[in-house]
């Protein structure tokens, strides 16, 4: 029996594409070079998967066309999700910032979209690789290891290049390059910085971890910041990474809730005191004497000039990092740019220029913020694509 649709990847965007399609009398079949779906779903969130975040409005994803997110994000939303978590019985919890994740195991995901997919009598085939794809006749042809198959409509849920080891690559790219489609230069994104030998200080401090406000450009985020041996990690480091150009400098602040003045003032209340148990007070033991000895100044905070203190406190609410790099697509949480959004549909993420060609989740220039708000671009857009497809078939 023939197919009205294949997704090339079984992972969030394409099961849930598929799933939303066959549900909607659409005969889906899903194409994966793994042997099993959803491998980038089984080791998120550190293995419980954060599934969705209750914040995802458009303005926490980045894209060339910062309004493209909006009308799938507005149809699908997390509370959306949510109810189909609960339909499936699996018990859940806010973590932090608007993080939802699986009490139990991010298997439970998997195994919701398997469901789900099932229910609509999607077709699959696995551990196949691809040979060639072509369109002609308003049919594409799929050329794998395990066959031949043809669709009026094909969906590109393939991914970015993040985490190869997990069998990443950049097919989506070259793919919909093949199909006239322009691509935004793909980066890592929500990716550990790396720093140059200078700051060897800094190396020394690894496993240390504070919270601050990072800043890259105009954007900022407070979280929690780790000091690992290549340079700098930790949620608000993979924040701001995805806003980050190579050769600019990173803010941090080290004291976000410091009171202008502060330290001027502890010279009045404490002037035998040293800087470095000031800090000590304030910071991780270890990070604290390792700023205190950068300042350098030495001895009594009273005998201290109020031009130094001012200039230290300054120093510490903003203090520059200059990383030279990132740790690049093995260790980034997903990809930045991608397909390019001005090419698709925001309704349905269909190609302007091809009849039933659509592109969804990570290979779309499409990022979100860390915190399950990929998960929620995947859930959206793979919910959008799913529901024009089941349209077009039955138009």
């Amino acid at each position: 029996m023939p197919h009205d649709a294949i997704i090339l990847g079984a992972g969030g965007a394409g099961l849930f594409c598929a799933a939303t399609a066959s549900q909607g009398g659409a005969r889906a079949l899903v194409i994966d070079h793994n042997a099993e779906p959803g491998r980038k779903i089984l080791i998120s969130g550190g293995g419980r998967c954060n599934f969705t975040n209750i914040g995802a409005v458009p303005d926490r994803y980045l894209s060339e066309n910062r309004h493209f997110a909006r009308s799938a994000l507005s149809r699908y939303t997390p509370a959306d999700f949510v109810a189909l978590v609960e339909k499936h019985r699996i018990a859940y919890h806010e973590k932090t910032l608007g993080q939802l994740f699986c009490d139990g195991s991010a298997k439970q995901i998997v195994a919701l979209l398997m469901d789900e997919c099932a229910e609509g009598g999607v077709d699959f085939a696995f551990g196949a690789s691809i040979a060639d794809v072509s369109h002609a006749d308003g049919l594409f042809t799929v050329t794998t290891s395990a066959g031949t198959y043809r669709a009026p409509n094909l969906v590109i849920a393939t991914g970015g290049p993040a985490i190869p080891k997990l069998g990443a690559t950049g097919f989506a790219y070259s793919l919909a390059k093949q199909f006239g489609m322009k691509i935004i230069p793909p980066r890592p994104a929500l990716v550990p910085f790396t720093l140059p030998q200078g700051e060897n200080l800094f190396r020394e401090l690894a496993g240390v971890a504070a919270e601050v406000v990072a800043k890259a450009g105009k954007t900022a985020f407070r979280e929690a910041a780790l000091f690992t041996h290549k340079g700098l990690s930790g949620p608000a480091m993979l924040q701001v990474s995805s806003y980050w150009r190579h050769g600019e400098a990173i803010a941090v602040d080290f004291l976000p809730d410091a009171v202008p003045g502060w330290l001027t003032e502890m010279k009045r209340q404490r002037p035998k005191a040293g800087l470095k148990s000031v800090l000590a007070s304030l910071l991780p033991e270890r990070l604290a004497i390792a700023l205190a000895d950068t300042l350098a100044l030495p001895g009594e905070l009273g005998a201290q000039k109020d031009a130094s203190l001012t200039a230290a406190m300054q120093r510490l609410k903003a203090w520059a990092f200059r990383p030279d790099g990132t740790e690049g697509f093995a260790k980034a949480e997903v990809t930045a740019g991608g397909i390019d959004t001005a090419g698709l549909s925001s309704r349905s993420m269909m190609a302007n220029h091809i009849e039933g060609l659509f592109a969804i989740g990570e290979a779309v220039d499409v990022t979100g913020w860390l915190g399950g708000y990929n998960f929620q671009w995947a859930w959206a857009s793979g919910h959008a694509a799913g529901q024009a497809i089941a349209e077009r078939g039955r138009g």
